[in-house]
């Protein structure tokens, strides 16, 4: 279909923050990537209000590796502290990831342009992206660039099945759950020869309500984009190309 897309993230370090150690302020990295976080890559790649990212698959290439770091995060009340991160490092990742129209936005709906979301997507990411891409934190950049999938080979390609217990997944905004609530999503994650399938987040085993909240609105005056220009940078041939190869 041609609202999917695949592509590689890579970086130097990632931190996939473990809420339990938020707490006390020396965070420590999950050993996977959260659905949220390539969610969040993806919405960097790409976003409008009216579309929303779904994860589908991620391949886990390198081998997973951590190195703790000393910190200086600056106090609430002022001054600098010291503390020890965990990273994840030298970090790339193989995601292959799809848009569905976001329904809970109705007043969006003239947006609703399967073509014209995909190819500035695939735009998007051949230029690495509209906004910055990090890995889980700010300070972990990282690159994109699009990819086949069986491009290239995980170290855990050969390893079997492997369980992680429960994970934070994602957190589920107002205008993507139907409700008036900010959510968060828990799941068992399995990483099956370096590959790991994200379920969805309606389809999460566990879920906790964190307070209640309104979607934000749009209309005309802080919102645009109806009228853009779909096929900027592609000639003919291309496009030909590209809506054959989907439809066959």
């Amino acid at each position: 279909m041609r609202n999917s897309i695949t592509f590689k993230v890579s970086g130097k370090y990632a931190l996939f923050t473990d809420p339990v150690t938020k707490i006390g302020g020396e965070k420590s990295t999950m050993m996977l990537p959260t659905y949220q976080a390539l969610k969040g890559i993806c919405e960097s790649i790409y976003w409008k209000p009216s579309i929303i990212w779904f994860i589908d698959k991620v391949k886990v290439i390198n081998q997973i590796q951590t190195e703790s770091k000393g910190i200086r995060p600056i106090k609430y009340n002022g001054g600098n502290d010291l503390s020890r991160y965990l990273y994840l490092k030298d970090v790339a990742y193989i995601i292959t990831a799809h848009f569905e129209f976001n329904h809970n936005r109705p007043e969006l709906k003239e947006d609703h342009n399967e073509n014209k979301h995909y190819f500035i997507t695939k735009r998007s990411l051949k230029k690495g992206g509209r906004r910055d891409i990090f890995l889980g934190a700010r300070e972990c950049q990282a690159y994109v660039e699009p990819i086949e999938f069986d491009d290239e080979k995980s170290y855990y390609h050969d390893m079997g099945e492997m369980e992680f217990g429960m994970q934070y997944h994602s957190i589920s905004y107002p205008d993507e759950n139907g409700t008036e609530e900010l959510k968060t999503k828990f799941w068992y994650p399995k990483m099956n020869n370096g590959i790991i399938k994200f379920c969805r987040p309606d389809a999460c085993s566990k879920e906790i309500s964190i307070r209640d909240m309104k979607q934000k609105d749009f209309d005309n005056y802080n919102y645009c984009g109806f009228e853009e220009e779909i096929l900027d940078g592609y000639d003919s041939e291309v496009i030909n190309n590209e809506l054959y190869k989907n439809a066959s």
